[in-house]
């Protein structure tokens, strides 16, 4: 049985009150809520075990470093990855770049093609504009439907003989909308194209098998797994990082140098360069073990169920569009609301003790795409409850009232 209260009190932030009333927070998918075992765990670390990893021999330095690498093989465990293959970065942000910086550079040319979708979080947009500069590779985005849908024959179309890299979301941020992620690959692999993978939002709410996905790189943010802000994970293929060359030098991510020279470690290593964020690492790490605890499988049904909770509320409310409406997309409603400023919106909201997301969501041109500048978002977690969306939709017809 999932029980929603007991989850809700693992979350210190959410028994909480906001102007009295009590904390309705739906903005999951920007960042979320840290369960009480993470941040005992941290301040654990700062309070008795803190040390620089990989630079001592003393009692402190090989606690924190054993416990930082085990923080690796857990994430590898749940990606079913090999621990060499996780490289620990500040975020997706980071990881995405990472990939440009190091295998782009490397590996594109004038004449080659990086697709990606019209659904991309700046994250998965901007390094490839500026890698297409510096390379002279062609960006090329595929279409989506107007409901936000993947359209296979997009795709298809899009995915010609020189496209040499597909970097897409797995869900998108603003629409919900999830991706066809192992058949994409499967496709692109057939014409010679590397996959990157964007699971920032698939990563929380379904089962991530990399070996299964045969996707080459996949990243995601340890602050949106209910894990601490500042790091995040790359995976990359054993043979594909050992043929990259690092992105950021300095300590910790050599083999040898001399005034002359330098040669570099083995991956992960030579991809995390100076002191690394150990400590959130750790954090991370359980996150994870907190989330398989609870099991993803019971996740997805407990979430799959406020989304028809939620569909069907919103039927019934005069003047809600939502913005993205693909079949079996994620906890993730961007919307419209009689036209009202989702800045004017979200004001209210708030002193009703409802946190929403509002803006363009750093994906400007998707938001665009759908005909709009602005627009609000509530997300939905794990420790969401149903009684969430009533007060949700009570503030909605107090704004509609304000308004």
């Amino acid at each position: 049985m999932y029980d929603i209260q007991k989850i809700r009190r693992d979350f210190p932030a959410l028994s909480d009150r906001i102007d009295g009333k009590p904390n309705v927070y739906l903005d999951t998918a920007a960042s979320a809520q840290k369960p009480q075992c993470v941040i005992e765990k941290i301040c654990q670390i700062y309070t008795h075990t803190y040390a620089n990893v990989h630079r001592g021999t003393y009692a402190l330095a090989a606690c924190i470093t054993e416990q930082y690498e085990n923080a690796r093989q857990v994430i590898a465990s749940f990606l079913h990855a090999q621990s060499n293959e996780i490289v620990f970065t500040r975020g997706a942000t980071e990881s995405i770049n990472l990939v440009s910086s190091s295998w782009g550079l490397q590996n594109l040319k004038s004449g080659d093609v990086i697709l990606i979708s019209e659904a991309e979080h700046h994250a998965n947009l901007v390094p490839w504009q500026i890698i297409s500069h510096k390379t002279g590779a062609q960006l090329k985005i595929f279409k989506i439907a107007d409901d936000g849908s993947f359209l296979k024959e997009e795709f298809e179309k899009s995915l010609t003989p020189n496209v040499k890299l597909v970097a897409i979301t797995a869900m998108s941020n603003v629409l919900g909308t999830t991706f066809p992620i192992k058949d994409i690959v499967e496709k692109a692999h057939k014409i010679g194209a590397k996959v990157l993978v964007d699971a920032c939002q698939s990563i929380v709410h379904q089962k991530t098998d990399v070996q299964d996905l045969d996707c080459d790189f996949l990243c995601f943010s340890g602050h949106k797994l209910y894990g601490p802000t500042g790091i995040g994970v790359l995976y990359a293929k054993a043979e594909i990082l050992d043929t990259m060359e690092p992105y950021q030098t300095g300590g910790d991510m050599v083999d040898k140098v001399t005034y002359q020279t330098t040669t570099f470690a083995a991956p992960p290593a030579r991809f995390e360069a100076g002191t690394p964020a150990a400590v959130q690492a750790i954090g991370l790490g359980e996150a994870v073990k907190y989330v398989l605890n609870i099991g993803l499988d019971n996740i997805k049904t407990h979430e799959n169920d406020l989304i028809s909770y939620f569909n069907a509320r919103a039927q019934e409310f005069e003047g809600l569009k939502i913005i993205g409406t693909a079949q079996n997309k994620g906890a993730v409603f961007a919307f419209d609301f009689k036209g009202i400023h989702p800045q004017d919106l979200s004001f209210v909201l708030s002193h009703e003790g409802v946190a929403i997301r509002i803006g363009h969501h750093c994906a400007e041109p998707l938001v665009n795409r759908m005909g709009y500048q602005s627009l609000a978002r509530a997300s939905l977690g794990l420790y969401t409850s149903k009684e969430d969306l009533d007060l949700f939709f009570a503030a909605l017809a107090k704004a509609s009232r304000f308004f």
